[in-house]
């Protein structure tokens, strides 16, 4: 016997663990109970219908981590593990580690393990997860077959401020209809209970852990003689030799004025890759071993990450001005669709993001049922990636000698790229949006679209970004 609400409970803990909307998973619970729809079981309820759980079908065995339904009782613990996301001290301690992990230009995922987690052992690698593990080279599931013969075990490590403490993970997709990907860190009750938001960081082809939900780690990197500062250390460390390399050269050629190769604008930065030994060309790769050199002055203001159309082939909508047609509107004696598309909620235009974790797909949604356009999250991440690689911004001072343009190096500031697994959260969550900006002209009835842009706000930008190093050159 059950309710409405206990109903609604098991559709809620649903679409939290499998990632679908909420109408899917009351669909999904309403077959449980051997009905087609949540309308037909609604209009049960209604009538005064006492309902019983039937045997659920196949196709439902991929609810639970494992390969056994969940009961009732299940989806309830669910709801209650996720109370603590309701504390504020929590979500803030959270949010401000985030931070502090992209600030240090640390690339992660989160879990949150569960009680069920914990009895069976068992845990989603959710699509962030396995994103992660992919950009690391550390796991492809994709490329893992199903059942115990392929499971895959390799080195865990859960880091505490006052210790290292070895583990293993085993990395594996069960043997049910979809295999869903799963793993599991032996001992993580060790450092994890419930609930809590705990990070994965890939160094040295192994899964170090550090619960977010516990530690200030800023404050234990500032301390420093600890495992949480040492591990920061030791990853950065391994990041930095290039960098270290450009910035030794660029102090070397501060120590003195050097004459401009070039008159114009694009004096300073023609003379300066020249200086360096790089050779110029159209190429749209990195100047200096991986490194984007830009020489010049500027604030950074309200940050547009990239401009990206969906991918037409496998979207409703096949063009900007099949978008415009449908959902446009008159204004200012022009055709024009120009708004902000956002996770959370739909626009005045009905317009939404919607994220599908089975296939890494974004979709824009018309009133949260019918697909605009659809980005594959792959496409997402690769502009992301090619917009934004590592960049030494150079601030030289300018002065004639002899009537022939001198250069003085006096700083640069170092950017590094986004942390990349981040990208699709901060859709998710709201942090990053997309404008439309569609207008057709009047005259020649040309559709022009000057994005898709994909934005982030600046107060967000810490949660994206590693914090910019300036070095003083002389």
């Amino acid at each position: 016997m059950t309710n409405e609400k206990r109903l609604k409970q098991a559709a809620t803990a649903l679409k939290k663990s499998m990632g679908i909307k909420q109408a899917e998973a009351l669909n999904l619970v309403a077959r449980q109970y051997g009905f087609d729809s949540w309308t037909q079981l609604k209009k049960e309820l209604d009538n005064g219908a006492i309902l019983e759980k039937k045997t659920p079908d196949a196709s439902l065995s991929f609810v639970e981590a494992g390969d056994v339904p969940m009961d009732e009782e299940d989806y309830d613990v669910l709801d209650q593990e996720r109370a603590k996301d309701l504390d504020p001290a929590v979500k803030l301690r959270v949010e401000q580690n985030r931070k502090t992990l992209v600030a240090a230009g640390i690339e992660f995922s989160v879990f949150e393990p569960t009680k069920t987690g914990f009895r069976k052992s068992i845990l989603d690698a959710t699509q962030p997860v396995r994103i992660h593990f992919e950009l690391c080279k550390f796991h492809f599931y994709s490329n893992q077959q199903q059942g115990p013969d392929y499971k895959v075990i390799k080195t865990a490590w859960f880091i505490t401020p006052t210790q290292k403490i070895k583990s293993k993970v085993s990395l594996y997709r069960p043997v049910t209809k979809l295999g869903d990907p799963r793993m599991w860190f032996s001992g993580l009750s060790e450092m994890a209970e419930p609930g809590d938001q705990v990070a994965i960081v890939i160094h040295e082809d192994a899964a170090n852990l550090i619960n977010l939900s516990k530690l200030d780690l800023t404050s234990f990197i500032s301390a420093g003689s600890n495992q949480i500062s040492a591990f920061f250390g030791i990853y950065q460390s391994s990041m930095a030799s290039v960098s270290d390399e450009l910035l030794a050269r660029l102090r070397q050629l501060a120590k003195q004025p050097f004459p401009s190769e070039r008159a114009g604008s694009t004096g300073l930065g023609y003379t300066l890759e020249k200086l360096l030994g790089i050779t110029a060309n159209s190429s749209k790769l990195p100047d200096y071993k991986g490194i984007e050199l830009k020489a010049g002055r500027g604030n950074l203001t309200r940050t547009t990450l990239f401009a990206q159309v969906s991918d037409w082939k496998i979207s409703p909508c096949k063009s900007s001005a099949e978008i415009l047609d449908t959902y446009g509107y008159q204004r200012e004696g022009h055709f024009k669709l120009y708004c902000t598309i956002s996770a959370l909620k739909p626009n005045p235009q009905g317009l939404s993001f919607y994220y599908d974790p089975k296939t890494d797909e974004l979709h824009e949604l018309h009133n949260n049922n019918t697909t605009v356009a659809i980005w594959p999250g792959s496409v997402l991440r690769q502009r992301l990636m090619e917009k934004h690689a590592e960049t030494f911004w150079v601030d030289a001072e300018s002065t004639l000698v002899n009537g022939v343009e001198h250069f003085q190096l006096k700083s640069v500031t170092h950017t590094r790229a986004p942390i990349v697994s981040q990208l699709i959260p901060l859709i998710t969550s709201g942090a990053i949006t997309m404008d439309h900006l569609i207008k057709r002209n009047e005259e020649t009835n040309k559709v022009t679209e000057k994005g898709p842009l994909f934005k982030i706000h600046k107060r967000d930008l810490e949660l994206l970004f590693p914090k910019p190093v300036k070095y003083k050159l002389i």
